[in-house]
């Protein structure tokens, strides 16, 4: 594999690239890949987005909503396959950190079968934590 990593922050980033890399992660089953105008929406309401790209390709986002005054809950985290096991969703996860700022928490949702990730980056686990899953 070639090229380096660039990581940036690309409020712009348009529904159909955010698609590719879904796919590519594998986390399309637990998102609505295939709804473009919903992937929209879902970007648009983000208030940061930070990325990877290597040769200009998509290969790692990180969503958040924060108000990067005490809080932000990082969303989304996709990593291409091809591209994981490179440091590359540790990376975002310091760039969405430093992006939000020394005042904002952090929170994220694992998805299942994935905790073991989160743990071996270091990233504390939170024992009281509640939610409502969505409808559709």
């Amino acid at each position: 594999m070639s090229g380096a990593l660039v990581y940036g922050l690309e409020p712009d980033l348009d529904a159909a690239t955010f698609e590719e890399v879904l796919v590519e992660s594998g986390l399309d089953p637990r998102r609505p890949a295939a709804d473009r105008e919903r992937l929209d929406r879902i970007l648009r309401g983000s208030d940061l987005i930070a990325t990877a790209r290597r040769d200009g390709r998509l290969v790692g986002v990180a969503r958040t909503l924060t108000d990067f005054a005490f809080c932000a809950y990082l969303a989304t985290l996709a990593v291409a396959r091809d591209c994981q096991g490179l440091g590359i969703g540790r990376r975002l996860i310091d760039e969405t950190r430093a992006a939000v700022g020394p005042e904002a928490s952090l929170l994220l949702t694992a998805a299942p079968g994935i905790e073991g990730y989160y743990e071996a980056i270091g990233m504390p686990r939170v024992p009281h934590a509640f939610r409502y899953d969505r409808e559709r």
